[in-house]
């Protein structure tokens, strides 16, 4: 456990440098759409650093952001300092939420699904914390669609794992997604990333709107 400590809190630190080209690049619409779509009392779990808090805007009556990570968690908090609006924070995993049931009109879940340990049980918590008329909103990476890729995917999945804070580059998340209960009203297969290694193992992803079904 000490080991994963220190693990996540060295990922944490570098984070945000690590990713600042894709945010100043395909990151920022893909936010803009996603994160500024969201309405009413929000939920977003799994909020990292809190990258995505600028995006939220007057549609979002209420936000509570979810993190795991107490390292990813206090830099989220000077992010939501910084917001221009009130973004309540808690420590807690995407699998386990203690809110009521049906008590979101929205969950924002962006690069998260990849680095949960129960993606199924999250998405089960996700489903029984939405308002049957609810929106999850996502955007994540997921396993290519071909053989080729998807091999390579599952061989550097464990190196990935211990790099990446526990990300999976390897998981059909669009399929767990269905199975905990949901039906996309928006789905799009995006590749933004270049194909070079190592960003060539996470290239494709998927945005979307996703409702209980």
């Amino acid at each position: 456990m000490d080991q994963e400590r220190k693990g996540h809190r060295w990922f944490a630190a570098i984070y945000d440098r690590m990713t600042a080209s894709a945010e100043r690049s395909y990151m920022k619409a893909i936010r803009e759409e996603i994160v500024g779509g969201a309405r009413g009392r929000v939920l977003e779990v799994g909020a990292g650093t809190g990258a995505s808090f600028p995006y939220y805007n007057d549609h979002a009556d209420e936000i509570i952001a979810t993190e795991p990570d107490r390292y990813m968690l206090d830099r989220a908090r000077r992010r939501a300092e910084e917001a221009g609006r009130p973004i309540e924070l808690r420590q807690s995993p995407a699998e386990d939420l203690a809110f009521d049931d049906a008590s979101f009109d929205t969950v924002v879940s962006t690069l998260v699904l990849c680095t949960v340990e129960d993606p199924a049980q999250a998405l089960w918590e996700i489903r029984r914390v939405l308002k049957p008329s609810g929106e999850l909103r996502i955007y994540e990476h997921v396993r290519y669609d071909h053989a080729f890729g998807a091999f390579w995917q599952d061989v550097i999945t464990p190196a990935w794992r211990w790099f990446g804070a526990g990300c999976h580059p390897n998981r059909d998340t669009a399929s767990i997604i269905r199975e905990a209960g949901f039906e996309f009203q928006q789905l799009e297969l995006m590749k933004p990333v270049p194909p070079i290694p190592p960003m060539v193992f996470s290239r494709p992803h998927i945005k979307g709107v996703a409702r209980p079904s």
